[in-house]
């Protein structure tokens, strides 16, 4: 497997469980509907976990923009890389919300608050505030950068002393992160934390043919691609100063 369709993959897995969970849990007449935030910010932590531990061993498992950008800024990445993972990213992200909508395309049809129909694809501010909406972004994704530069190989040492490595037990930690910033951080606007989480999508529910839709809210849709970029910049200018 390419890093590129890794990447894909990755991304693709973490769209199709994170955001069936949100449409599990708010579309009408679900087995999940009224889950509640514990339910989602859970969910969000497994997909993560889930779409690391496929991506993981073949492109180190970025699967976020963010993630990608503040590796290259700490010089932890290759700039020339970019580009690429940022466009797989894109690919997957529509890709797994496309799965989304095709597997609840019945529920999407029976719920009729178009605001909910949106949210199974993108995030949005429970209160509207530039500002803060903002801030809520680079907080949750600084969190998160700056806890992967410090995360390193899960291993153990057996009774002999040699090392053993821990496979994809080693992608825990990260989902443990992201849980830890959904219930914590994530409130005020959804914590998209991911630039392709939030896009990827959004352009779905833009062009898909959802019964009842209302507008995809492209005047919000930069707050959830610019604030988690600075919030991964600064996370890896402080690292590097540390």
């Amino acid at each position: 497997m390419t890093p590129f369709v890794a990447e894909i993959l990755g991304t693709g897995i973490l769209i199709l469980l994170g955001g069936g969970n949100v449409a599990n849990d708010i579309l009408n007449k679900t087995k999940g509907n009224g889950g509640g935030w514990i339910s989602i910010t859970t969910a969000w932590g497994l997909a993560v976990f889930a779409g690391v531990v496929v991506a993981g061993p073949y492109s180190g498992a970025h699967i976020n923009p963010a993630v990608s950008i503040g590796l290259a800024l700490a010089g932890l990445f290759p700039w020339a890389e970019v580009p690429t993972y940022i466009a797989a990213q894109m690919i997957g992200a529509m890709l797994g919300s496309f799965l989304v909508y095709a597997m609840y395309k019945d529920h999407f049809d029976a719920t009729e608050n178009g605001n909910l129909k949106r949210a199974v694809f993108c995030t949005e501010p429970a209160i509207p505030n530039n500002f803060r909406n903002i801030l809520s972004e680079i907080i949750g994704t600084f969190v998160l950068l700056f806890c992967v530069f410090y995360f390193s190989e899960a291993e153990i040492n057996d009774s002999s002393g040699t090392t053993v490595g821990l496979g994809s037990i080693g992608a825990i930690p990260v989902a443990f992160v992201v849980w830890g910033i959904g219930l914590s951080l994530g409130g005020t606007t959804g914590y998209a934390i991911n630039p392709a989480r939030d896009l990827g999508p959004r352009i779905m529910h833009a062009i898909l043919p959802i019964k009842g839709k209302i507008d995809s809210g492209w005047s919000y849709s930069w707050i959830p691609i610019v604030g988690p970029i600075i919030g991964a910049s600064m996370a890896a200018v402080l690292f590097m100063i540390l």
